[in-house]
Order: structure tokens, then C-alpha cells, then sequence
């Protein structure tokens, strides 16, 4: 884990330090679906509606990434577990990413998920693709040209999943 890095659930005062990580994910088009024109309304909703688990992690007393953790379908798909994550550019390469996502799986399975499911990772997104493949995702389904890239234009993404019954190595 990233030195000095706490991962803890995210209250609502907390979205004071996520809505500039949020704003500043989205604003380059090229790993989320959001528009770079996203209201604060719109992204506090994802961060803390109804049925959403909410985590940051802290590093030095800022908030440095967070993800979102629900399920990825209502009552009968209910048992696996769908999750989204941003990091702090200006904190990128120093393992927040892995942390959380490490964090992320134990949560899920904490809380009684079978698997997680990915539905929506943009192709082009490298380093989030190598993460989940680190900690046992698979490619299970390309969706051709669904994400509007905001340089690359329409590009791949994948629907990725694994497992919860072992541990990410």
C-alpha cells in the first residue's frame, strides 16, 4: 500500500475534496462516461445516492483517490459487485489506485459479493486494464466503439470480472 495512506469510508463533507479529483478525471474525455460539463449535483449523486458505499484514501490529510462501491444489478444480480475509481492526477504512480482496489475487493467480499464486475473500462485506459488484470480481473466482453473518446474518437471499452472467493495476489 502507498506509505502513509488510510482508506476509510466517505462521509458527505468529504466531496468538497473529490469533486476537484472528479472534475479533474472527467475533464480530459478519455476514461469516464461523464461529460466534462458534469454538474456538482450529477457527481455527488454517483458519489453518495442511494444504495452507494462510498470510500476515500487519505494521504497526508487530503483526500488523494476514492471509489464507489454497489451492486451491479438489483435483486437477482445482486450478489456481484460493481465498483468505480478515481485517483488524483497529481497523485497517480504512487499505488493509490492498486490500494484502493485491493481495498475495494476485500470490501466487496466483506460484505457478501460473489464476484465484481467491470462494465464499462475504456479500452484505451492502459493502466486501469493492467491494475484489474493484476488483481485477477479477466476480459469477459469487448463493447465495439461505445466510448466517445475525447482525442481517439470512438474507441473499445471491455467488461471485466472476477471472482471473489481468492484473494488478488
Amino acid at each position: 500500500m502507498s506509505r502513509n495512506l488510510r482508506i476509510r469510508a466517505a462521509v458527505e463533507s468529504d466531496f468538497t475534496g473529490m469533486w476537484p479529483i472528479f472534475l479533474a478525471v472527467v475533464a480530459p474525455a478519455d476514461t469516464y462516461v461523464f461529460s466534462p460539463e458534469a454538474t456538482r449535483a450529477d457527481a455527488f449523486a454517483y458519489w453518495f445516492g442511494p444504495g452507494v458505499a462510498s470510500f476515500v484514501a487519505e494521504r497526508e490529510k487530503r483526500i488523494a483517490g476514492m471509489y464507489k462501491l454497489i451492486a451491479n444489478q438489483r435483486d437477482l444480480g445482486a450478489h456481484v459487485a460493481n465498483a468505480s475509481f478515481m485517483v488524483s492526477p497529481g497523485e497517480r504512480g504512487r499505488g493509490i489506485g492498486e490500494a484502493l482496489g485491493r481495498h475495494c475487493l476485500e470490501e466487496a467480499r466483506r460484505r457478501g459479493f460473489a464476484a465484481m464486475q467491470f462494465n464499462f473500462v475504456v479500452s484505451t485506459n492502459t493502466g486501469a486494464v493492467a491494475l484489474w488484470k493484476k488483481l485477477g480481473f479477466k476480459i469477459v466482453g469487448t463493447l465495439p466503439k461505445a466510448f466517445r473518446h475525447g482525442r481517439l474518437g470512438e474507441v473499445d471499452a471491455y467488461v471485466m470480472h472476477r471472482f471473489l472467493d481468492t484473494s488478488p495476489e
